[in-house]
């Protein structure tokens, strides 16, 4: 029922990097004395047929995307980066790097890179307005509000099964007995309907609602109707909301807000250009 922020990124990638870098886990350790088997290290090429600029922009996409910098990945690299230049050398002199379709292929690949470069560098020089991301910060903290709940609910499938837990509920019964006797949520029936602590704007809004609506210490006088069934939820305790301070949420608050940046800055540029 917790609602889940999904933030979208994008970056560009070294062709076949993400198997390599999966490929080259460290070799088992062995005793002091002994020497590295053949297999354990991929052996060095002979000669170079990369730029040092290339291996060390290749170098640290891997990195980026998780690769941890090691001799064995280094040497992986070394020998990657030759087979694919050895093969595009062979390419040319086959002519393929005058096919329609090749030259097609190249030139969509330089253009990703250029706009991909392009957008680091305007991030660089147009960083998300400090402004936008206190705005969303303020809206953020209103929508948990001031107050955290302690919870817990049974869940049912019916309303008149809903009604009669809470005449049970008006007669005596523990909650937490008939939580783990007819709750059919998973997460919390064995646990006696525990939700834990929580701020209403963590659930849909019918069941939040109710949250606020119901006093410390009381279960809600009627049943709560949610697209996951009916409710009858208790609230056991009530303290003021603990927020985070701006500067420590704001890396987190640029994240997320320069996805849309950047489609407003690309926005821009279509209606400018009639595209």
């Amino acid at each position: 029922m917790k609602r889940t922020l999904i933030v979208l990124a994008a970056s560009a990638a070294f062709a076949s990097g993400g198997a390599l870098a999966q490929g080259t886990a460290a070799a088992p350790a062995k005793a002091p004395a002994a020497k590295p088997s053949a297999s354990a290290v991929p052996a060095a090429p002979a000669k170079t047929l990369y730029t040092q600029g290339q291996f060390d922009m290749v170098l640290q996409q891997q990195i980026g995307q998780g690769a941890k910098d090691s001799p064995e990945l280094r040497e992986a690299l070394r020998n990657k980066l030759n087979t694919v230049v050895l093969l595009a050398r062979e390419a040319k002199k086959a002519g393929l790097d005058k096919s329609p379709e090749v030259k097609t292929q190249v030139e969509l690949t330089t253009d990703s890179a250029l706009a991909n470069a392009y957008i680091g560098d305007w991030l660089k020089k147009n960083p998300v307005p400090e402004a936008d991301l206190h705005k969303e910060y303020d809206e953020i903290k209103a929508q948990r509000g001031d107050k955290e709940y302690e919870v817990r609910h049974i869940l049912v499938d019916k309303e008149s099964d809903a009604k009669e837990i809470i005449a049970e509920l008006q007669k005596g019964a523990k909650f937490s007995d008939l939580a783990k006797a007819r709750s059919k949520d998973p997460g919390s029936k064995d646990k006696g309907g525990e939700l834990g602590w929580n701020s209403p704007a963590n659930f849909v809004k019918p069941f939040g609602d109710a949250i606020k609506t119901t006093p410390k210490g009381k279960f809600s006088a009627e049943p709560v109707h949610t697209q996951f069934g009916w409710h009858v939820i208790e609230v056991q305790d009530v303290r003021d909301a603990k927020f985070p301070p701006y500067e420590e949420v704001k890396p987190q608050l640029e994240e997320h807000a320069r996805g849309a940046w950047i489609e407003k800055h690309v926005a821009d540029l279509r209606l400018k250009n009639g595209v």
